[in-house]
């Protein structure tokens, strides 16, 4: 909810940042659950999407610094404005160019897998030389093993929530998932850390635009691309996509790069390919949602950990 707190301190910022202008409160359609949009319709550089996001604004200068390099190779996204600020205790405020238009794809499918996966790669090209330095942490459904040595990264608005709302096996398949991702001893490398198709935009079978761009990573090639082959396709519900479709998006994806996975990579993707999918499911069972993540994870973790290498105790 945007209090008018929120609503006056962000065009005070707008103002002082971008000149005068308008603002609008959105409602999130890409990516959003990390951040609050609006739009801002400035005199000096016209329509602004702005967002706003309990974050540091060392971390989020950092992504808009590599976001501003894909963009200036080609990439398909929308140009950062201006650089990221504080807004208050632990906030932060960024703004980048008005970029609409463009279809959502939904449905997953072979050949959708094999588009998003390409795209991907294309960005892994681009950033293959940038420093992982200044990205921090991952976000929670990139997160599976935080400092503090539990199996779920800290999030008060989860923990608080009764544990044992969240089936056995969701915990069980999480930690098999998290010890096989902590033996890896892979490079970290700079990635999108947030690849679902509600984060993509598309024109036929063109990229028109990729969002959601403070979800950058700094993880292991192979993770970057396991969680993707398991997220490409959610929608405004996250799911799992099928089995065949996450091998397609790997094969296509290591197609697009000019190598293939070494074995160790590829039973890091898959073992990645389950984590946004069990965070997802914990949400769901804390939260009463209904239970879309939990099934597919029910019905493909063993498949899956087979791929990662995983043997079920």
């Amino acid at each position: 909810m945007v209090t008018a707190e929120l609503s006056a301190r962000v065009e005070a910022w707008c103002v002082r940042a971008l000149g005068p202008g308008s603002l609008t409160s959105l409602q999130a359609v890409a990516g959003g659950q990390m951040s609050t949009p609006f739009r801002y319709d400035s005199e000096e550089h016209g329509a602004v999407a702005v967002k706003v996001r309990p974050e540091s604004a060392a971390r989020i200068n950092r992504c808009l610094q590599i976001h501003k390099i894909a963009k200036d190779a080609g990439f398909p996204c929308a140009r950062p404005v201006v650089n990221a600020e504080p807004l208050g205790p632990g906030w932060v405020a960024s703004a980048e160019e008005w970029l609409p238009g463009g279809e959502m794809h939904t449905g997953g499918g072979l050949p959708f897998a094999e588009r998003s996966a390409r795209l991907l790669a294309e960005l892994a090209g681009i950033l293959q030389s940038q420093s992982p330095a200044g990205l921090g942490t991952p976000p929670p459904w990139m997160h599976w093993n935080p400092p503090t040595g539990g199996l779920w990264p800290p999030n008060r608005a989860v923990d608080d929530k009764d544990q044992d709302l969240v089936p056995r096996h969701v915990h069980t398949i999480a930690r098999a998932v998290s010890e096989r991702l902590g033996r890896t001893a892979l490079p970290v490398v700079v990635g999108h850390g947030d690849w679902e198709s509600q984060n993509l935009r598309w024109k036929g079978k063109r990229a028109w635009a990729v969002h959601d761009w403070d979800s950058l990573v700094a993880l292991p090639e192979a993770a970057i691309v396991g969680a993707a082959a398991g997220a490409f396709a959610s929608t405004a519900l996250p799911s799992l996509a099928s089995v065949e479709d996450s091998k397609e998006f790997i094969a296509c994806y290591e197609q697009a790069r000019g190598r293939l996975f070494s074995e160790d990579e590829h039973e890091v993707a898959w073992a990645a390919s389950l984590w946004p999918a069990l965070h997802n499911a914990r949400g769901e069972s804390l939260f009463h949602s209904e239970s879309v993540a939990l099934s597919a994870v029910t019905e493909q973790a063993s498949e899956r950990l087979q791929r990662a290498g995983v043997r079920r105790k």
